[in-house]
């Protein structure tokens, strides 16, 4: 599929006997950053995991461009979907390589780009090795914020067409927050984004928004 159309039809789902999204339905636009908010426990982290097919649903479907998310390989959802949580897992290596992981032979220009939306890249820069700089274990060295920051770059050079975005600013300041906001609306076209976020003014500029209740 060329996920160009992601649809939740009529789901049902929860955890043991705590049912979470009931006959939830909604049909994500492309083009344009739907931002989602809702209090805790709500379903929005639980939305995107089915949407990453992490589990399935209960009852109802989950389409991509038509077809049940069940009926697409594992390997193309991975190719197609980048997710942003407010955990940034880091490995024991260098900056340089916990961020082009995601995209095989990125070049060091690709990567200083991403690096630059997700404004990251100054700092880096003002490390004593650069992107050379070494990363200690779960990232230990670096701030939340950072690690956030770090997340992002990901998501922005795997050029994915599905931006899942679970609270990507939760540990920001309000200009980088700011920054990084430009940096998704400009990145939209042709892609799908959803936003989560409980923070009013990451919600601000998002083209559409959902607000979500308990089931």
């Amino acid at each position: 599929p060329s996920f160009d159309r992601l649809e939740v039809d009529g789901v049902d789902f929860g955890y043991g006997k705590d049912l979470v999204l009931q006959d939830f339905s909604l049909k994500i636009p492309q083009g344009k950053v739907l931002g989602i908010r809702g209090a805790s426990g709500c379903g929005k982290s639980t939305l995107l995991k089915l949407l990453m097919r992490f589990w399935d649903v209960e009852r109802g479907k989950i389409l991509v461009d038509g077809k049940k998310i069940q009926t697409i390989q594992t390997s193309a959802l991975r190719d197609h979907q980048s997710c942003v949580s407010q955990e940034t897992h880091l490995f024991h290596d260098t900056i340089e390589k916990n961020i082009s992981f995601v995209k095989e032979g990125a070049s060091l220009e690709e990567i200083e780009e991403a690096c630059r939306k997700a404004n990251i890249h100054d700092f880096i820069l003002s490390l004593p090795q650069g992107y050379s700089t070494l990363v200690q274990e779960l990232g230990s060295s670096l701030s939340g914020g950072e690690k956030q920051r770090i997340g992002l770059a990901r998501a922005f050079l795997s050029g994915a067409k599905v931006l899942f975005l679970d609270e990507p600013t939760s540990n920001l300041d309000s200009l980088n927050e700011a920054i990084i906001l430009k940096s998704i609306d400009d990145s939209k076209h042709g892609k799908t984004i959803i936003l989560v976020s409980h923070r009013e003014s990451t919600l601000q500029n998002c083209d559409l928004r959902l607000e979500m209740g308990k089931a």
